[in-house]
């Protein structure tokens, strides 16, 4: 006989099916809605109810043991101060399961597990003004760096050529006063320079100026 043996085992051992109903509670209290197979969702249902239970209670200790259950803090945050005072008045019977077929893989039967109170054309609502309010963000962004880029390139662009021309200029000036200095010295040198015939032109001179070599060793 099977006794103590209660409950579905999913394929997995303890500890992985605990770490799924774990994952699956986060979800759901983070989105209020998950799909999942139906024995999976018959399986969290209980757990899901009782974790509202215990947030109900609020206080310190409870969030501990909510804790040690669901160890994601934004989801027991979310748990204790958003969706257990929605339940504050009701006794009991906080979700729902909502049967969708069969899967076409492995023909599994699918169902949604949600809140009662779960409104699908609000949550569209929102999540389509989210998107609405991100995309006109993420635009507003890009419209800003793009004038930024533009106007800092536009400035860089005349502080360059601004800087070019300046640096033309002076480059110009010192090169004429270099040609300017130059032609005065040349006209210096030939002013200064002597205009009898040259040192050595004549003929049979030697390097010993024009006069005639002496003949003969003699002091």
């Amino acid at each position: 006989m099977q006794h103590n043996r209660a409950g579905r085992k999913l394929g997995r051992t303890t500890a992985h099916r605990r770490s799924l109903f774990r994952n699956q509670l986060s979800s759901l209290f983070t989105h209020e809605r998950i799909t999942t197979t139906l024995e999976k969702a018959k399986d969290l249902r209980p757990l899901a109810e009782k974790m509202i239970t215990l947030g109900k209670r609020g206080g310190l200790h409870p969030r501990r043991l909510a804790l040690k259950s669901l160890p994601d803090q934004t989801a027991v945050k979310k748990l204790f101060d958003v969706l257990a005072p929605r339940f504050k008045e009701r006794a009991g019977g906080y979700t729902r399961i909502m049967k969708l077929g069969r899967r076409p893989g492995d023909g599994a039967e699918m169902a949604i597990l949600e809140f009662i109170d779960f409104d699908f054309s609000q949550r569209q609502a929102e999540k389509k003004v989210a998107e609405k309010a991100a995309t006109e963000k993420k635009e507003s962004l890009l419209d800003k760096a793009k004038k930024l880029v533009s106007g800092k390139g536009s400035e860089g662009g005349k502080a360059d050529s601004g800087k070019a021309e300046g640096e033309a200029a002076p480059a110009d000036d010192a090169k004429a006063e270099r040609k300017a200095k130059i032609k005065a010295d040349k006209a210096a040198k030939a002013l200064k320079a002597p205009r009898g015939p040259k040192a050595g032109g004549a003929k049979g001179g030697g390097s010993h100026g024009g006069g005639p070599r002496k003949v003969g060793g003699g002091s």
